[in-house]
């Protein structure tokens, strides 16, 4: 039986001949239906929603969902929670907000409010932009679907429209989180005189369907350069976070939490490495830890980790030197 705040939702849509909610409804109890593995009836359902468009029979791309997501989208189950990631105070109270939202949806439906459900993470590479999408997929326990932009952009005219299209239509049948990483890749801002018309069809197309999406789908977008987003992107969505560069204290946190994880004591206090290692990514500090870990392990028992941190700080000077952004080892 589906839920009484949804068919209560559709039977208001069509009283007021509000298409749009009259669709995004259709589709929550689709959503709703194959939740609970009644898959045949979700289809059916959407069968009668897009069988017909002002008078002409369109084709409907969740009749063959499993070669719409092999090429469009990757599907993810979610292996990490908020609990296993770094954040800010402002930017964990955030997404707390938008999970108990989403679980509470009912609540909020019969005072007529929606869930929030549309996300936007900026920040410099290797941050954790990714794996907080994945993060709220994991609190949500839906699915994480993961747009291919090697498949969705095309070389034809109108092409990649066409595929944004087919990657929402399929996502909205569905509970899920759905992201997109390099979101400026797909989203630029329309004044730029050097894109072509083609993109501006790809940012209209896009807005078109982030403004349709039924709130049981959160959508997350990623941008390395939030600059180059077209500015009606960035209104449609309702939370905005930024992750930057960790600070000292959240660098101690992560060797706090590396060695109650790994059961090795670096022979460095946590807030020595933080300071060595300032300025550097969540990733780069990932990365430095993994490095440690493989050469502890390949040393036998009881390594001596004071010198393995020792070899492992010079390494990382020189390749930083040729990367050029900054020093590691000063204390």
């Amino acid at each position: 039986m589906a839920r009484a705040d949804l068919i209560l939702n559709l039977i208001r849509a069509g009283r007021q001949g509000d298409q749009l909610q009259f669709r995004k409804s259709v589709e929550a109890l689709a959503a709703d239906e194959r939740a609970k593995k009644h898959t045949i009836f979700a289809d059916r359902i959407l069968k009668h929603l897009y069988a017909r468009n002002n008078g002409k029979y369109v084709s409907m791309s969740p009749s063959s969902p499993t070669s719409v997501a092999s090429r469009l989208v990757t599907e993810i189950a979610p292996a990490r929670c908020l609990d296993d990631l770094i954040l800010s105070t402002a930017v964990e109270a955030s997404v707390r907000e938008l999970v108990e939202e989403q679980y509470r949806v009912d609540l909020l439906r019969s005072y007529g409010i929606e869930p929030r459900n549309r996300v936007l993470l900026a920040g410099p590479p290797g941050n954790g932009k990714t794996a907080l999408a994945e993060a709220i997929a994991s609190e949500l326990a839906l699915p994480l679907l993961v747009a291919r932009y090697e498949a969705i952009v095309g070389s034809y005219l109108g092409e990649t429209a066409q595929r944004i299209d087919k990657v929402f239509e399929y996502s909205r049948s569905r509970h899920c989180v759905l992201f997109f990483d390099e979101f400026d890749a797909i989203g630029k801002e329309r004044g730029d005189l050097h894109e072509t018309g083609e993109i501006k069809r790809v940012v209209s197309s896009l807005l078109l369907q982030i403004d349709s999406l039924p709130s049981h789908v959160v959508v997350v977008t990623a941008s390395n350069h939030p600059e180059l987003l077209d500015r009606a992107v960035w209104r449609r969505f309702q939370i905005r976070l930024e992750l930057p560069r960790p600070k000292q204290g959240q660098v101690e946190e992560w060797f706090r939490r590396f060695e109650e994880r790994t059961g090795l004591s670096l022979g460095i206090s946590p807030r020595s490495l933080a300071r060595r290692l300032a300025g550097v990514s969540f990733a780069e500090i990932e990365d430095f830890g993994n490095d440690i870990l493989r050469r502890a392990v390949l040393a036998g028992p009881n390594p001596d980790m004071a010198k393995i941190v020792a070899t492992r700080f010079e390494n990382w000077k020189a390749r930083f030197t040729l990367k050029g952004s900054h020093s590691v080892g000063a204390s």
